[in-house]
């Protein structure tokens, strides 16, 4: 009988992770593949970016509503509730072997929780990072305590999860799954993305992707605000390509000033709710830097040796490369950077950038893992002290 393995997703840039071991686990002769959808993929507001996920031949078997309406912490908290309850219908309607997670969002809490409670073992994808400028952070170190297996992005993401008392023998490096799908692209053309978009490529291009900073003292309308600032100030041959926040409270009132940006500036500006994998990796390739304070300016722009300037505290305390350009939610600082980042001399002796994410691979080696692991010594899961005597 196969192993039921069911992979968690409810944002389109948690599924681009995970996209490829849900082709491993598909293809393998020993596991069988569930999906469970929820959170924004489900949202019209937000792209309905489920349609991605079929489109790429996974047959979503739940389909999880939680997103209550609204641009608060009030409603995520409201949400991660009704997600509770929503997850723990579809996981026993499942009954999988196993539940896949990815990351630190609120979504990726309420699956975890119903999992836990229903005592199926969770392994969890990127633990053992740091982002002190979001609520993210303290959802992240959550889930790696309610988790059986880690698979963790770096060397130091290891040892974290381990301080944190999980048994080293269930511990395990295998690199940034994004790296993964980078690996295997066939990026599309620049005019491919110009027709495909209906965009034109200036002599200089911007991605930029911001999302709100949950525990930041300042507003949303503060934070995005010295951003549209700084960029008000660039050359109008810079031409600016922006992907849309996610569902954190605030991203609403981000995306509003973004949207008023881009009617004040046509010419030179576009804005996207979603692109997918391909057409935003590809776009990525393209372009002369990427902006903002998601992960992939982290984690993928350096493949593509693209630099990115980081902003505000979101990031903070993430491993990065010297590529990453970090400044203050401050117009000066983001200009300031935004400078260097385009600069040829610096950028030369940037080259080659180098990821201290490792190596493409991830989703095989955990697929090996989720092949071997031992489910009844997963449910067993005591506190791994570092003091403890032999």
């Amino acid at each position: 009988m196969k192993r039921r393995i069911a992979v968690v997703t409810g944002s389109r840039a948690e599924y681009g992770l995970l996209r490829f071991l849900m082709k491993a686990i598909q293809g393998s002769d020993d596991l069988e593949l569930q999906t469970a959808c929820c959170g924004m993929h489900l949202s019209t507001e937000f792209g309905e970016t489920w349609r991605e996920i079929e489109a790429d031949g996974f047959q979503i078997h739940e389909r999880i509503e939680m997103l209550v309406d609204g641009d608060s912490l009030a409603a995520m908290s409201k949400s991660t509730g009704i997600g509770v309850i929503g997850f723990t219908e579809a996981l026993e309607r499942l009954a999988p072997d196993i539940v896949v997670v990815l990351g630190d969002r609120y979504e990726i809490l309420s699956a975890a929780v119903a999992a836990m409670l229903l005592r199926i073992p969770i392994a969890h994808i990127h633990g053992g990072e740091t982002t002190e400028g979001a609520i993210d952070e303290s959802i992240r170190h959550a889930i790696t305590k309610m988790s059986a297996i880690h698979f963790v992005s770096a060397e130091p993401h290891l040892k974290r999860v381990i301080q944190l008392g999980e048994n080293p023998s269930l511990v395990f490096n295998v690199g940034a799954p994004g790296l993964d799908g980078m690996a295997t692209l066939t990026p599309l053309t620049r005019a491919e993305l110009e027709r495909q978009l209906n965009v034109q490529f200036g002599p200089k291009n911007l991605l930029i992707t911001f999302h709100p900073e949950t525990l930041s003292s300042l507003t949303p309308e503060v934070q995005i605000r010295e951003l549209i600032a700084a960029l008000e100030c660039l050359h109008t041959d810079t031409h600016l390509f922006f992907t849309k926040p996610n569902a954190d409270a605030g991203g609403r009132r981000i995306a509003a000033s973004i949207e008023a940006f881009a009617r004040d500036n046509p010419t030179r500006t576009r804005v996207f709710t979603s692109l997918g994998q391909l057409r935003y990796l590809s776009l990525m390739k393209q372009v002369d830097a990427v902006v903002g304070n998601s992960s992939s300016g982290l984690i993928e722009a350096p493949f593509f040796q693209k630099p990115t300037v980081n902003i505000g505290d979101r990031q903070k305390g993430r491993l990065h490369g010297e590529s990453v350009l970090n400044c203050e939610i401050e117009q000066r600082q983001i200009l300031q950077a935004l400078a260097l980042a385009t600069d040829t001399t610096f950028l030369k002796q940037l080259m080659p950038i180098q990821s201290p994410y490792g190596t493409p691979g991830a989703a095989n080696r955990m697929l090996r893992i989720l092949q071997t692991a031992s489910l009844e010594a997963l449910r067993q899961k005591p506190f791994f002290d570092l003091d403890a005597s032999p």
